[in-house]
Formats: C-alpha cells, sequence, structure tokens
C-alpha cells in the first residue's frame, strides 16, 4: 500500500502510536485517509478542532531541579504550530491520542483558565513567583485568535499585580501590548520570541503554523519599543539544517531591540524522535543520516537524553562549537545570557478587604 503524500499545512508526516499509557496502541483515527482526494491529488487539508477542557487547577507546580521556574500555566493542551521538533507532543499519549497529527489538529482548550487563576490567586497561603507561560503548548497558537484564553490570564495577572513570562512563536503576542507594556514598567512581564529560523521554506516545514519568521523579528521590535523586555531563543537548533544561521538569528534579533538571547540543540523524547525522523525522510532525506548521527554524537550515542541538566548540555564537539559560536555572536552584539528578575513585592490581591489597609 502506497504511502499518502503529506498534509499540507501540518508538521507531521503521520500519526505515530503510543503504548505507554494504555494497554493497547490507540488505532490512527483514519478520517484523512478515507477523505476524497483535492484537485491537487493529495488529501484535503486536516481540519483543526477544539474540545472544551475543564481542569480543577490552572497553576501546574514543577520541582524539575534544572528548570528555572516552579509554576506555569497552559492554557491549551495540543498546538495548532505543528513544529516537528516540539518536546510537548508525547503529552498527548496520555490521553490515548497521537503524539503525531492528533497533537497538532486535536487540540483542547481551557476557557475556565482566568476564573481558576483568580481563585489561586486568592488564597491566603498562595506566594506569588513568576508564571511562566508557553512552556508546554503556545499560548499564542492560532486558536487563541478566537478563544482569547490567553488574553483572559493576562487580564487577571494584572489585576494582582503578578508577574509572568511569556515564551512563543507567534506575532500574536503584539496583540496584549496593553497589557504587556504597563507591566513590563513595573518590571513584571518579559517576553521570549522563539526563532529557530530566518528561512521561509525551512520554517513552513519546520513550524507549518507558527508565525513566519520576519514577523516574529518584528514582533521583537514591537515589544522593545513598546518598553517590553525581550528575548530571543535560538531553540531548537537542527543540526545540518538551522546551526548555519545561528548568527544570522542572534543580529536580526539584536538590531530588532532583543535583550538576551539563549540556545538548545533539538530535543527528541519519547515518541517525537520517529516523527522527527519521518519528517527527515520526507523533507530531507539527503541529510537524514548527517542529522541523526550529530544529535546521536551530541546525546550520548542515543536519540535523547532524559536526565536532569543533562537533557540540556549536549556534549561532544559538535554541541561546543555550537556553544562557542552562539556566545561569540551574543557578545559581538551585546546579548545577554542571564534571566530578568522579576518584582514579586507587588502582588496583591484586590477586593473589599484591600480597602481595610487604608
Amino acid at each position: 500500500m502506497a504511502t499518502p503524500p503529506p498534509l499540507r499545512g501540518r508538521g507531521a508526516t503521520f500519526n505515530a502510536k503510543s503504548s505507554r499509557f494504555d494497554d493497547t496502541a490507540r488505532e490512527d483515527d483514519g478520517d484523512w485517509l478515507d477523505a476524497r482526494e483535492d484537485i491537487d491529488g493529495g488529501p484535503p487539508p486536516l481540519r483543526t478542532t477544539v474540545t472544551i477542557e475543564k481542569p480543577k487547577t490552572i497553576v501546574s507546580y514543577q520541582r524539575s531541579p534544572d528548570i528555572p521556574f516552579d509554576r506555569s500555566i497552559n492554557a491549551y493542551r495540543g498546538c495548532e504550530h505543528g513544529c516537528i521538533y516540539c518536546f510537548a507532543r508525547p503529552t498527548h499519549a496520555f490521553h490515548n491520542l497521537s503524539p503525531g497529527l492528533d497533537f497538532e489538529s486535536k487540540l483542547f482548550a481551557k476557557p475556565s483558565a482566568a476564573d481558576l487563576l483568580r481563585a489561586e490567586l486568592m488564597k491566603r497561603t498562595y506566594e506569588c513567583r513568576p508564571i511562566a507561560m508557553g512552556t508546554n503548548t503556545d499560548p499564542y497558537q492560532p486558536i487563541e485568535q478566537r478563544w482569547k484564553i490567553t488574553r483572559q490570564i493576562l487580564e487577571v495577572l494584572q489585576e494582582f499585580n503578578h508577574p509572568f513570562t511569556i515564551t512563543t512563536k507567534s506575532a500574536r503576542v503584539t496583540r496584549d501590548l496593553d497589557i504587556l507594556a504597563p507591566m513590563a514598567a513595573m518590571n513584571l512581564a518579559a517576553v521570549m520570541l522563539s526563532v529557530t529560523s530566518l528561512d521561509p521554506k525551512i520554517a513552513r516545514t519546520l513550524e507549518p503554523r507558527a508565525s513566519a519568521p520576519h514577523q516574529r523579528i518584528r514582533a521583537i521590535k514591537a515589544l522593545a519599543d513598546a518598553g517590553v523586555p525581550v528575548f530571543v531563543s535560538i531553540s531548537p537548533v537542527v543540526p545540518a539544517i538551522t546551526d548555519h544561521e545561528i548568527e544570522a538569528i542572534v543580529e536580526a534579533a539584536a538590531e530588532a531591540g532583543a535583550r538576551g538571547a539563549f540556545s538548545l540543540m533539538v530535543r527528541l523524547p519519547h515518541e517525537v524522535a520517529p516523527i522527527f525522523r519521518a519528517w527527515l525522510d520526507e523533507h530531507f532525506p539527503d541529510r537524514k543520516a548527517k542529522v541523526m548521527a550529530l544529535i546521536r554524537e551530541a546525546r550520548g550515542g542515543k536519540d535523547n537524553e532524559g536526565h536532569y541538566f543533562a537533557r540540556f548540555r549536549p556534549q561532544g564537539a559538535y554541541a561546543a562549537m555550537l556553544r562557542a559560536r552562539f556566545e561569540k555572536a551574543c557578545r559581538k552584539h551585546g546579548l545577554i545570557h542571564d534571566r530578568m528578575t522579576l518584582d514579586t513585592s507587588r502582588f496583591r490581591r484586590p477586593g473589599p478587604e484591600q480597602l481595610g489597609l487604608f
């Protein structure tokens, strides 16, 4: 049976199966296989569906020793950007869905997020520390345009003078400058734009529904001009595909007003590895062997290294060369590596009880 052509506008080339969270592997849903072909002879577009999720809590707390924050919020589950390397893909397997096409087309929205956040912040036992957004799925992915859950979360954080950071690949973040700018003026907000390539063709296959590279650079400038501390994340670097762009991205981000930069080589945890390999087969078959050889060299002969600290510190000559190039480019353009220290002292709980302080 012939392998169907990849779906246009999607990152994964297939629905990977996973048996890590149930007794039997989930079958591919197959709706795109039995649908009629479009006029170009390929399968029709795979439509995005959104299911309402009703969580009991919205702030996730974690104690990983190699992550610089202890709490985060994810307004959505799954991500329509379809980044082929996304380390969050395996989380869909936990819900008996594929980390492949399901992850980027069968999404979950949490419209109660703002109310749940307000309830959490009102607890007398709550201790204020910066909340990270965009740590698992992008808070400004395309469905945010309609659902506006991220916007509602920001409104609550503003109400409480609560510090936060945002990581995104979307220029849509500039929509909320009316909140971000005044919060940043009080040292309560910082934004990181992820830019992996300046090449539109590579970006379309690597991150098919994320903002185009020039739009992200433009967003960096808009944020910086508005006084919002903005950083660029050159993550992940994909060996033999995007690694040659490190210096160019640093320069473009610095010229746009970025304050600092971070970079990390691609990681391939769990089901991400076979999805990534299939993507290489489709888009870069001539480089697949070289790409995977460099990844495995940096990960101790494996596709991925999952241990604390080691997962963010690739080893070997190639990884050392990438670090040296990145650091040299940052020094040349005056970008720092340190993360911002946001102000937690302004946190307040609004309401009648505040009146008693006067």
